[in-house]
Formats: C-alpha cells, sequence, structure tokens
C-alpha cells in the first residue's frame, strides 16, 4: 500500500493534496507535478511512503533540480515508484550504464544457483542497490528536519516529518 502527497509552502503555511502517481514515469514528470502544486516558485516536497517498507522525500525549489532521499534504496528498487527516485546519479551510476555487456561475460551455463553473498537487491542493470538510505539527508535541515533526524525515522516517518514541519493538521486531511 502506498501514499503520497505533495506539500507546497506558501506564505500562509504549507498546503497538503494527495497525488495519483499512475501517470508519472520519470523523476522529470514527478518534478513537473511538484511545481504545478505551486503558484509561486515555492519549496514542494513530495513524501512517498510504502507502508513500513520505505519513504522518499523529493524537494523542488522553483526551477532547480529536484533533491531526493529514499530511506531504504533497496527496498524502493523492488517499488515502480520507488524506482522512479533511484536515479543513476542518486545510486553513484553513470547515467545511461546499462550494466556488463552480456556479449562479453563468459556464459557457460554455471552460473544457475550462484547467490548473492551481500543480499542486496540487483537493479535493472544489474548492479547492487544497498539497504541503507540513499540521497540527500540534508534534504529538510532548512526546514527543521535534520540529516541524523530524518536519517533515523523510520515508521510513521511522513507523519514525523510533517510534525517538524508544523504541517501534521494538513497531512492528516489527504491521508
Amino acid at each position: 500500500m502506498y501514499f503520497a502527497a505533495l506539500l507546497a509552502r506558501t506564505e500562509d503555511g504549507w498546503e497538503a493534496s494527495d497525488t495519483e502517481l499512475d501517470d508519472v514515469e520519470t523523476l522529470a514528470d514527478l518534478a513537473d507535478l511538484a511545481r504545478e502544486a505551486s503558484a509561486e516558485d515555492d519549496t514542494v516536497l513530495v513524501l512517498i511512503e510504502q507502508e513500513d517498507a520505505w519513504f522518499g522525500v523529493v524537494r523542488v525549489d522553483g526551477e532547480d533540480d529536484p533533491r531526493i532521499y529514499v530511506s531504504d534504496a533497496a527496498a524502493a528498487a523492488r517499488s515502480s515508484y520507488g524506482e522512479i527516485l533511484l536515479t543513476d546519479e542518486l545510486l553513484g551510476r553513470e547515467p545511461g550504464d546499462d550494466g556488463p555487456d552480456l556479449d562479453a561475460l563468459d556464459l557457460d551455463g554455471t552460473e544457475d544457483g550462484d547467490d548473492d553473498e551481500d543480499g542486496d537487491e540487483e537493479s535493472p542493470s544489474g548492479e547492487a542497490v544497498p539497504h541503507s538510505p540513499v540521497g540527500d539527508a540534508e534534504i529538510l535541515d532548512d526546514l527543521g528536519v535534520s540529516a541524523k533526524e530524518l536519517r533515523s525515522l523510520d515508521e510513521d516517518a511522513l507523519s514525523a516529518i510533517a510534525e517538524a514541519l508544523g504541517a501534521s493538521e494538513v497531512l492528516e486531511t489527504v491521508r
């Protein structure tokens, strides 16, 4: 079960709206959706949560590039919404790197049954995705949520973020 909401900062405080991500296929689509929620070039936060598995925050300030934080990259990688947030840059990969060239690999049929020793999920490009937070942990520093606090959040993280922002009542209206 997913929950996604937009929090737009206005001169009167925060305004919340729930949002459908069904038509969002890329981070650029998500950033455009966030920009549409703000009449000015104010800060807009996209909050995404999959039950207690992972949460993500995307911050859009005007026309600046979106800033992203994901609490558990491996859990998010198993989610279609999480995959939108897990860009090559966020995961430390070269853009467009599609992994190893399959023609160059020595595939002799003995590969079946090889276990992934560290247990990390494989990304579509075949690289391990960490079971840890990725992205800009300082994304909410100027709004009252330090990097340390953000990394320590687990269950009901979005409510804790909204409370720190003074937006818990508006977020609850869209839950």
